[in-house]
């Protein structure tokens, strides 16, 4: 029991680590100079309020008790009647909250209002995260998604991944393009972040996968056999994707880049997340091959279709996670967690069905509650920051502040940030045009 537990501690420490320091390096990375000391407080910002409300409702909403939706905010409210021994659980559980409300800010870098996403977090987090989280992990009778649906989903393909790909997609269309967008090149500041940011979100997502595995399970009883295989699913997975995606940008845009190796750790990680527990090891492999092909062309979508998704939040995480929920139909196995075969197991068209169902209602209810809350926000604080500021940066407009600071008698801007600082409103913070994401 005690090893039970000092896992529990490890990988909640992991999966914290996911969003800080890890998220916030990789978007930082990937973000424009002008605007990744903002990008990064997104995430730090998410992580307070976020934590703060599970505490208060979020556990008590998402296992409290029956439900098809979710539990009684107040029936454990504050933690009231959760052992001091089970709070290990609580916070585990918590900081799946924190990542998934912070990984929408990605797709909103350069524009959304500071004081917007302050407002939108703890709305979005109350309304949409915390009931999603008790449909998928709950697992009553009553719950939607686990419950009736009975669609597997151990880590949150459906919860954290596709629910925040739709918020973020509803908040970039109401929130419009960037300035300059798609004709200016926006390219990442700094790529050493991002890859950093890559390899740290890896080594976080085994505390996110294996966790989810464990906290299952019975401390009285040894860890759940699933685990190594767990471990071992996430790792082929996330490296058959970061081959998938390398292939495909090779073959569409004649380089294989760096930011397409981090992005396809992030997209294998995301499709895993939700079969890790499902299938084998040679589905692991097939799903990350997958997964980084589909998202590495999934990503250029934006430019087609003109959604300006300026770290692509959809490409990666909404598109990763349907296919990591849906593809559990096709290659689960009955030795798994769930005990199921999928479709080229000879188990039918069963399994299929009620993930792509899981999928839909995960779509549909992140899709109209996120539209309700954005366009509530919208038309009373608004969403966008004013084009003055978007131009100057938002850092310094929503921070006073410039992340690289060159000292006078150098060519580079931050020098100007801060004299722009000490000499009043009126001054202006420059702007660096070579800056981005995907390009």
């Amino acid at each position: 029991m005690d090893g039970y537990y000092a896992f529990m501690l490890v990988a909640t420490a992991f999966v914290l680590m996911m969003t800080v320091p890890a998220l916030a390096l990789f978007y930082g990375g990937m973000s424009r100079s002008k605007s990744v000391l903002n990008m990064m407080m997104m995430s730090y910002v998410a992580a307070a309020i976020v934590g703060i409300l599970y505490v208060a409702i979020g556990w008590s909403m998402g296992f409290g008790g029956d439900g098809t939706f979710f539990a009684n905010p107040f029936e454990l409210f504050w933690l009231d009647g959760v052992s001091t021994g089970d709070y290990i659980f609580v916070m585990f559980q918590m900081t799946f909250a924190i990542i998934t409300a912070a990984l929408i800010s990605g797709a909103v870098a350069d524009r959304l209002k500071f004081s917007a996403w302050v407002v939108f977090v703890p709305l979005w987090a109350v309304i949409v995260y915390f009931p999603m989280a008790h449909m998928v992990f709950s697992c009553t009778d009553d719950s939607l998604i686990c419950g009736r649906i009975g669609a597997q989903d151990y880590a949150g393909g459906t919860a954290v991944h596709i629910n925040a790909g739709v918020a973020a997609l509803v908040l970039v269309l109401l929130l419009g393009k960037r300035i300059g967008w798609p004709k200016e090149q926006m390219r990442p500041h700094n790529l050493t972040l991002t890859m950093l940011g890559a390899g740290l979100l890896w080594m976080g997502w085994y505390g996110f996968n294996v966790g989810s595995i464990v906290f299952g399970d019975d401390p009285t009883t040894q860890f759940p056999l699933e685990t190594g295989r767990t471990f071992a699913t996430t790792t082929l997975c996330t490296m058959a994707a970061i081959l998938g995606w390398l292939v495909v940008e090779r073959i569409m845009h004649g380089k294989a880049t760096s930011l397409g190796a981090a992005s396809g750790i992030v997209a294998g990680l995301v499709a895993i997340t939700p079969a890790a527990g499902a299938v084998n090891l040679s589905g692991a492999v097939a799903i990350g091959a997958i997964a980084g092909a589909v998202c590495a062309w999934a990503v250029g979508l934006k430019f087609k279709l003109g959604y300006d998704d300026s770290l692509d939040v959809v490409g990666v995480h909404l598109v990763g996670g349907i296919i990591g929920t849906v593809l559990i139909g096709v290659f689960s196995t009955a030795d798994g967690a769930g005990g199921v075969d999928g479709l080229i197991y000879g188990g039918g068209f069963g399994s299929l069905a009620d993930q792509s169902l899981g999928v839909v209602v995960a779509v549909l209810y992140s899709g109209i509650l996120t539209t309700v809350i954005a366009l509530a926000i919208k038309y009373t604080i608004g969403l966008r920051l004013d084009e003055e500021a978007e131009v100057d940066g938002i850092d310094f407009a929503a921070h006073g502040e410039s992340a690289y600071d060159l000292h006078a008698g150098t060519s580079g801007g931050s020098s100007s940030v801060l004299a722009a600082a000490t000499a009043g409103p009126t001054a202006k913070a420059p702007t660096s045009k070579n800056e981005g994401a995907h390009a």
